[in-house]
C-alpha cells in the first residue's frame, strides 16, 4: 500500500473546485512518520481527538434550494491518519451543488467518508463524530477563551524560534501541584506551504510544578517551526511529558480557521470527556 505524503496533497497548488460530490478528494496522511520523530513507535501514550469546525458547509435540497450549516467533526487520535485540511475543504465544497434529502443524509455521508479516510489502511475501523448545526441554532454558539492562568502575563525574553524542549524545567524536589496554564502566543507554520498557523493552547497537569517562564519561552519557540496542528500538539505533549514528568497531562490547542475550517487537537494522558467544541474570539 502506497502512503500519502504532504507534498502530494493539494496544499500550495492551484485547485479546481469541484461542486459535485466527490469523496476521493479527501487526502489522508499517516500519523506514524511524524510520531516516530518524537519517540512514538508503538501505541501512543495519550488519548484524545482532533476537533474540527467547518464554517462553510452547504448543499442543495431535493428542490435545488441551497442549505447551510456548521459542522463539528471529531477525529479520534487513534486513527492511523489525519486528514489534510485543504483536501477537507475541497471535499466539503464538492457538496455545494449536490442534492440531499435532508441534513441527516449530509451528516451520514460526511461521517462515512471521513471515517473511511481516517481509518484507511488500518486492520480495524470505527467512525468519526459528526454533528451538524442548522441556522436556527447559530445564535446559541458561544465564544469563550480557554480557561486557566495566563502565561502571557510574564515579561520574558524570547530568543529561540524553533522547538526547544530544554527550556522546560520542573521543581522535582517540591510538593506536586495541579495547574491549568494558557497562552495565546502559539504560532507555527504549515508543513508544506509555510503559511502561519495561529493558536491558543491550554496545558493542564498534576505533578512537579513546571517553571512558567520556561514553559512560555518553549511555546514561543514554535514560532518558526513547520508542522501540522496535530503534530505540534503531540510534540508539546511529549516534550512536557519527558522533561517535566507530570502525573497527569492534557494539552489542548485551538487554532484560528483557514479556508473555513479550524482544527483543535487535544491530547491527554488519561481518559476523559472531550471538551465542547467552543470557539475562541480569534476563531
Amino acid at each position: 500500500m502506497s502512503l500519502n505524503i504532504p507534498e502530494h496533497s493539494q496544499l500550495g497548488k492551484a485547485s479546481a473546485y469541484t461542486d459535485q460530490y466527490d469523496p476521493s478528494l479527501l487526502f489522508p496522511l499517516p500519523r506514524a512518520s511524524k510520531r516516530s520523530e518524537i519517540g512514538i513507535t508503538a501505541a501512543p501514550p495519550f488519548f484524545g481527538a482532533d476537533l474540527w469546525t467547518a464554517f462553510e458547509l452547504s448543499w442543495l435540497n431535493l428542490r435545488g434550494k441551497p442549505q447551510v450549516a456548521l459542522a463539528h467533526i471529531t477525529v479520534p487520535c487513534e486513527t492511523p491518519n489525519l486528514i489534510e485540511s485543504k483536501s477537507f475543504k475541497l471535499y466539503l465544497n464538492s457538496l455545494n451543488n449536490t442534492r440531499f434529502a435532508d441534513a441527516d443524509e449530509v451528516q451520514a455521508r460526511i461521517r462515512a467518508d471521513v471515517s473511511e479516510a481516517a481509518w484507511r489502511g488500518a486492520d480495524r475501523a470505527a467512525t468519526v463524530g459528526v454533528k451538524l448545526l442548522l441556522p436556527e441554532v447559530f445564535d446559541r454558539e458561544p465564544v469563550h477563551e480557554l480557561d486557566g492562568l495566563l502565561l502571557d502575563r510574564l515579561d520574558v525574553e524570547c530568543t529561540r524560534y524553533q522547538p526547544a524542549p530544554d527550556l522546560l524545567t520542573a521543581q522535582f524536589d517540591q510538593a506536586p501541584v495541579s495547574e491549568v496554564l494558557v497562552s495565546h502566543l502559539l504560532k507555527s507554520n504549515c508543513l508544506v506551504t509555510g503559511q502561519p498557523d495561529w493558536g491558543s493552547v491550554q496545558i493542564a497537569y498534576s505533578g512537579p510544578q513546571i517553571d512558567q517562564e520556561g514553559l512560555l519561552q518553549y511555546l514561543v519557540s514554535f514560532r518558526n517551526h513547520h508542522e501540522f496542528h496535530e503534530q505540534c500538539v503531540e510534540r508539546i505533549f511529549m516534550d512536557i511529558r519527558q522533561r517535566c514528568k507530570p502525573i497527569k497531562l492534557t494539552v489542548y490547542a485551538r487554532y484560528t480557521r483557514r479556508g473555513g475550517l479550524d482544527i483543535n487537537p487535544l491530547r491527554t494522558s488519561h481518559p476523559q470527556a472531550l471538551p465542547r467544541n467552543v470557539r475562541t474570539a480569534r476563531q
